[in-house]
């Protein structure tokens, strides 16, 4: 977005930067609060909340920030351009006077839409760095955000942000598209914290967070949210998940036309493509005489014309959503009213009656989209909210694990996403 680096840089030279709140200290929330810091005129970080301060401590110390640890939203406002609030209460940050935004990369689906509702109740705009919620929750909070008169999005640097700008340009150049994709380097759904375990050590990443990536998890997650934000469907359970060794363009001649025109645009993912890890799009032009130009300009003869970005840059692009937001009201890509698609939990091993389910990226389950309306029919449990149901069946390895083959915890997750459904089913919208 190349309107935003001015805008930054007049806030910069007006004395007045967007003041933002960073909830989580974790591996990405590192790289995010160094770059604001350090690369970013027209923008601070006020504020980091962690459960554990001391992480919120390294994080500042990484970028160049005295940390002060305190508790109370007045804090936060005391916060300058070479300290940051640290806390453990989100509450400080939501209800702060002066964060005009909150970045949330947690990955926990109850404690980001908790932070999530009360920021919307005092005025403040979230970035979701937070797949996992915003799959799971996705309309809940849309309605908050609206009803509030703030927003709500997904981000630049996050592979569905990157996939939403694609098929904004794709759109603005006058083609339809019909594939949005990923592109992965693995893809094992039994692989486990245990087996991740060097490779999260290697780059100081959380295990779990990492296994969610190696199992299909985070995959399913990210494509579910471009699913929401264009009305997307799947072909089947899990997408196609083609092993695709040759370059995305040549995936033009791998999916039928025919069948994605039916469906109206289809998410997927590709294992073992290049460039990657990037994303595609894949789209097709009604207007035979713009079919002429697109081949002379080297895209092929059609029907499906391929787009791509060869990478993701995560946290050096995040920025420019919280620009977006606050200075032209302008959303990378949100939930529509009624989800397309949901991530529902299928069995990593053989589960027994009695088990207690942990959370996606560990030992129980792995996440896998499918269309809401066999969801809804087939009454699958959503893979963002397993953590804490127990068994009261057995479940085969492989099989999904369904509302009846569970008791689920008392949570703020489950009580907002069945109120979700209540609304959607109250607004008269059909589900099967």
């Amino acid at each position: 977005m190349i309107i935003v680096d001015r805008a930054l840089h007049d806030r910069e030279t007006a004395g007045r930067p967007i003041s933002v709140g960073v909830l989580g200290a974790g591996f990405m929330a590192r790289g995010f609060v160094s770059h604001v810091t350090n690369s970013v005129p027209g923008m601070r970080v006020a504020a980091i909340c962690a459960r554990r301060t001391a992480q919120a401590h390294d994080v500042a110390r990484l970028a160049g920030l005295a940390g002060f640890e305190a508790h109370e939203p007045a804090d936060v406002d005391a916060a300058d351009g070479g300290t940051v609030c640290v806390t453990d209460d989100p509450l400080a940050i939501t209800r702060s006077e002066t964060i005009d935004c909150l970045v949330d990369m947690t990955g926990s689906v109850a404690y980001g839409a908790m932070a999530a509702l009360d920021a919307f109740a005092h005025g403040k705009h979230v970035v979701l760095m937070n797949a996992e919620l915003d799959a799971t929750l996705g309309p809940y909070l849309r309605k908050r955000a609206e009803e509030a008169g703030v927003l709500v999005t997904a981000s630049d640097g996050d592979q569905p942000g990157v996939q939403l700008n694609l098929w904004r340009f794709v759109r603005g150049l006058g083609l339809i598209p019909r594939v949005l994709g990923n592109v992965k380097g693995l893809q094992d759904p039994y692989r486990t914290p245990t087996t991740q375990a060097d490779f999260a050590a290697r780059w100081g990443q959380n295990p779990t967070m990492v296994t969610s990536f190696a199992d299909g998890s985070k995959v399913n997650f990210e494509q579910a949210i471009v699913a929401n934000a264009t009305g997307f469907g799947v072909h089947r359970r899990g997408m196609l998940g083609m092993d695709h060794r040759g370059h995305v363009d040549q995936l033009v001649d791998r999916y039928d036309i025919d069948v994605l025109r039916t469906m109206g645009g289809a998410v997927d993912y590709v294992v073992g493509a290049t460039p990657g890890p990037g994303v595609y799009c894949l789209a097709e032009h009604p207007d035979p005489a713009q079919q002429h130009y697109l081949e002379l300009f080297k895209l092929g003869r059609g029907p499906l014309y391929s787009f791509y970005q060869p990478y993701h840059l995560c946290h050096f692009e995040a920025p420019t959503t919280v620009a977006r937001v606050v200075l032209f009201s302008d959303v990378v890509g949100r939930c529509s009213d009624v989800p397309a698609v949901e991530v529902v939990a299928i069995a990593k091993r053989d589960l027994k009656v009695g088990e207690i389910l942990d959370s996606y990226g560990e030992f129980t389950s792995y996440g896998e989209i499918e269309n809401a309306t066999v969801v809804r029919r087939a009454r699958l449990l959503p893979e963002g909210l397993t953590e804490g149901c127990r068994l009261v069946r057995d479940v085969p390895k492989d099989a999904p694990i369904r509302w009846d083959d569970v008791v689920p915890p008392e949570s703020l997750a489950h009580d907002l996403y069945r109120h979700q459904w209540e609304e959607i089913e109250d607004r008269s919208v059909p589900t099967t």
